[in-house]
């Protein structure tokens, strides 16, 4: 991120934490129109059926996961915070952890600025865009704010097993990595 930029940033941090609370404050939840098999919740049926560009722009079908455990990050380039835990998360992906759960990472912002954050960093999940369509999709987990950095800790039952706003803090996250 250049330091020219840097009030652009800004005011499209300022503009998405407005709309989000704006949003949040004056529309009622879209209705889930996944039905979910049993076991698994609604938003995470709706999950599987999204397929999403990753930051060169291939589909990745969600669907996919299907019976994996996955932590799924819903995150901005422009959120300090978001940024700040990615080093973790890549850590977490690569490391045992990863062996038996499926981190994801869920941009919300243009798939040009996704796609430049994922040249800059080395991100060793798969990171798909969702622009402000992600926003929605994080507000059907209880996201209800939209506010970010949002985690998500899916069981391989598809069934959420505890959501995370702000920062993660690893410790607590690795607790309930052992209970899946």
């Amino acid at each position: 991120m250049s330091k020219k930029n840097l009030p652009a940033y800004i005011a499209v941090a300022v503009l998405f934490a407005a709309a989000g609370a704006y949003l949040g404050m004056h529309k009622e939840a879209a209705p889930l129109t996944a039905t979910a098999p049993a076991g698994v919740t609604a938003p995470v049926a709706a999950l599987y059926q999204q397929t999403l560009p990753d930051a060169k722009g291939v589909a990745t079908p969600l669907a996919q996961y299907k019976g994996k455990a996955m932590l799924v990050n819903f995150w901005a380039p422009w959120c300090g915070p978001c940024v700040q835990e990615m080093p973790e998360l890549s850590a977490l992906a690569a490391g045992e952890e990863g062996k038996k759960l499926q981190v994801i990472g869920i941009g919300i912002d243009s798939p040009s600025n996704i796609a430049e954050f994922s040249d800059k960093y080395k991100i060793t999940y798969p990171v798909l865009v969702a622009g402000m369509s992600g926003t929605e999709l994080s507000r059907q987990f209880g996201n209800s704010g939209g506010g970010l950095p949002y985690t998500v800790l899916i069981g391989a039952d598809g069934q959420v097993k505890k959501t995370y706003l702000g920062k993660l803090k690893f410790d607590e996250l690795r607790k309930d990595l052992a209970t899946l």
